[in-house]
């Protein structure tokens, strides 16, 4: 399954990660599109305290190359992405800190517009992969490269590009495995099975 979509349960179901991209760099209406629909998701209180960073000049690709390599002495490497982490562009999500709230309450305001911008790049027919190049001490060169203030978190970083290769369908665990009604452990066959 290959190119773009408008049809919304296609591209969700088939908007796995991509790993390998080509040679041929996102244009800016394609990635605008992508920005956009991540301004479109909801924020707390509507604040939309986030920042949406495009990482795109050759100085600032090479720092997201020295994330990904300072990710690599943590987990273990996607060889690809991985190796050629500086050519593509990527998108670095903030959301601004309040002392009030905790991270795990903050994200539930970065997170949704992270997910719209990954299904507008399915729908158009983009790859796309949520790193964590900025944990595992990729975010401190990062944060100094872009100028990140303190008061902002770092929430997380996609890699986006034409991709090698095709989109899904996705491999998931049956929906039974992991719904339940009424109860951690009630039973929700009748209700899964109305898919």
């Amino acid at each position: 399954m290959t190119g773009a979509s408008s049809d919304v349960w296609e591209v969700m179901s088939t908007a796995r990660t991509i790993r390998r991209f080509t040679d041929e760099p996102v244009d800016d209406a394609t990635l605008a599109r992508c920005l956009e629909a991540a301004s479109w998701a909801p924020s707390g209180a509507n604040a939309q305290a986030w920042r949406f960073v495009v990482l795109r000049s050759p100085e600032q690709r090479a720092v997201v190359a020295k994330a990904a390599a300072h990710a690599l002495e943590v987990i273990e490497p996607v060889y690809e992405l991985h190796d050629r982490a500086g050519e593509f562009t990527s998108v670095l999500f903030a959301q601004q800190h309040y002392p009030t709230a905790s991270e795990l309450l903050l994200g539930g305001s970065i997170f949704p517009a992270m997910q719209n911008f990954l299904l507008a790049a399915r729908a158009q027919g983009l790859g796309a992969c949520l790193t964590s190049w900025a944990s595992y001490g990729g975010e401190r060169p990062l944060r100094e490269a872009i100028g990140v203030p303190q008061d902002w978190l770092v929430a997380g970083h996609v890699v986006v590009g034409w991709p090698k290769g095709n989109h899904g369908p996705l491999r998931r665990r049956p929906l039974a495995e992991f719904v339940n009604l009424d109860r951690w452990d009630g039973p929700a066959d009748d209700l899964v099975a109305a898919i």
